[in-house]
């Protein structure tokens, strides 16, 4: 079984160009699930198997989402056997998906937004840096594996717009906002260092994710914002303030980078809760 998720995990990082974070949570999806299958006494697995296993996740206190990922998996990899010809059926193709609690996505009001961003000191180590990161997280709404993956080729200052490399290896064109521009001008123009990578660490190696949420993290408690924010609560405001000022649904998925237009339409019932709470407040009669 090992050998067949190489297989596998080969085939998606290779021919279906699936991004690292993805690779990667696709082989901690199978190695759980071979790990489930060395408990067993038989090695057959059959849609019964499947279910046991799916049956040990709700007893382990996984997210919906997380449960939903780890089927796909399985659902992908058996799938991808069959076509192959090494496995003679799919016994996860008849497992159904838990229906996932819908949630609304957190965001910041655009006076935080305004707040956070004025709350950074330029003048402290990396505070231009800083600066420039959330900037441009909030002016383009890219992800945080996006921001980290940007070398200072894809940034075209004088026209206002960044390349991004998205999820699965599909590029587009971002336009960046004045502020955003200036402030990442300002950071490289201040950089002591030479580096390939837009956002670099004090050596010029890649920033990488975990050291752009460390930093939103750090910046949200020194504004002191009582809201869970995350670098992709970032994501979800630039979405949510494009839609409430007028933006299409289509042009804001394009922006976004979502594959499915789906995807994008939980920001419309943002805006509708929104509506719902101005209606609230301003309706003598609500």
């Amino acid at each position: 079984m090992r050998q067949l998720k190489d297989k596998f995990l080969s085939y998606i990082k290779n021919e279906k160009n699936y991004s690292a974070n993805t690779v990667a949570a696709y082989t901690n999806d199978l190695d759980a699930f071979i790990s489930f299958l060395g408990k067993k006494k038989s090695a057959a697995v059959e849609p019964v198997t499947i279910r046991e296993f799916v049956v040990g996740m709700n007893g382990s206190n996984f997210s919906k989402a997380t449960m939903e990922r780890k089927i796909a998996t399985l659902k992908s990899f058996f799938k991808y056997l069959k076509r192959e010809g090494l496995q003679k059926s799919n016994p996860a193709a008849g497992i159904s998906f838990p229906r996932k609690e819908k949630k609304l996505p957190r965001f910041l009001e655009e006076s935080e937004v305004k707040h956070l961003l004025g709350s950074v000191d330029t003048a402290e180590k990396n505070g231009a840096r800083d600066l420039a990161v959330l900037e441009l997280l909030y002016s383009t709404g890219m992800r945080v594996g996006e921001l980290s993956g940007l070398k200072v080729k894809d940034m075209d200052m004088p026209n206002g717009i960044v390349r991004v490399f998205g999820k699965g290896s599909k590029e587009r064109i971002v336009p960046v906002g004045s502020k955003a521009v200036e402030a990442v001008g300002a950071y490289l123009a201040s950089r002591t260092k030479d580096s390939e990578w837009l956002f670099a660490n004090d050596k010029g190696h890649q920033l990488d994710q975990r050291m752009v949420r460390f930093l939103v993290d750090k910046q949200v408690k020194a504004a002191s914002l009582s809201k869970n924010i995350s670098p992709h609560s970032l994501r979800h405001s630039f979405a949510t303030h494009l839609l409430n000022h007028g933006a299409d649904l289509r042009s804001v998925q394009e922006l976004l980078g979502h594959s499915n237009l789906t995807t994008t339409q939980i920001y419309t019932h943002v805006t509708t809760e929104r509506l719902k709470e101005i209606y609230k407040k301003a309706h003598p009669r609500a």
